[in-house]
């Protein structure tokens, strides 16, 4: 029911931190709750055509519609508020902070640190989430034409935490420090060291030869 809408942007409106798009479809302006980074791309578009897929909810004597850049997109977040305790504000903040692939990538690997960056996500709500939809994800991924590292290749949670806090005091951002782990947990022999200086130092190294 209401797989989707074909329409214009009649306006992008932030309310309490939710990012509303109101599209006009056929003369009729319909409210729908949309990822904040897609309600950005979307507010340099206005009256531009554009389709969009929606998940559409009722509660109590409520009616919600909640849009998105892709069916796969809309799909994990189906599969999110299937999850008890993730409600539909959650599912979009994990899909907001994360993204559709390094959302995925951090269920299938059980990136427990990685999960709780999202606001509102603590520890054992991560923790459940990755335990419920490791396996389902893993099998949805490849059919919903998702791609993700080898998830085998990244360091373990210990690893991971020293590498990303030693990576944080040296002042690096979070998005600098992603890209490095993603890289470097490519190097065939680092994956088999459990030497914590060791990802550390390829680390560095990648930084410093890309952020001169």
């Amino acid at each position: 029911m209401l797989s989707y809408f074909k329409g214009y942007i009649n306006n992008i409106l932030f309310n309490n931190n939710r990012s509303i798009l109101i599209l006009e479809v056929n003369n009729i302006g319909y409210e729908i709750q949309v990822p904040l980074h897609f309600a950005r791309k979307l507010e340099i578009n206005l009256e531009k055509q554009i389709q969009i897929f929606t998940h559409f909810q009722i509660r109590d004597d409520q009616q919600f519609l909640y849009g998105f850049s892709s069916s796969a997109q809309r799909d994990l977040f189906r599969q999110l508020i299937a999850i008890s305790g993730i409600g539909c504000q959650s599912a979009i903040a994990l899909i907001d902070t994360l993204g559709l692939e390094d959302l995925v990538q951090a269920i299938v690997t059980g990136n427990i640190r990685q999960l709780s960056k999202t606001p509102g996500i603590g520890q054992k709500t991560a923790e459940r989430i990755a335990l419920e939809l490791k396996t389902k994800l893993s099998q949805w991924r490849i059919s919903a034409g998702v791609t993700v590292e080898n998830t085998n290749a990244f360091p373990n949670e210990e690893i991971m935490a020293d590498l990303e806090m030693t990576l944080m005091a040296l002042g690096y951002t979070n998005k600098e420090i992603q890209q490095a782990i993603s890289v470097i947990s490519q190097d065939n022999l680092l994956q088999k060291n459990t030497h914590v200086e060791e990802w550390i130092r390829s680390a560095i190294a990648f930084l410093s030869f890309n952020n001169p």
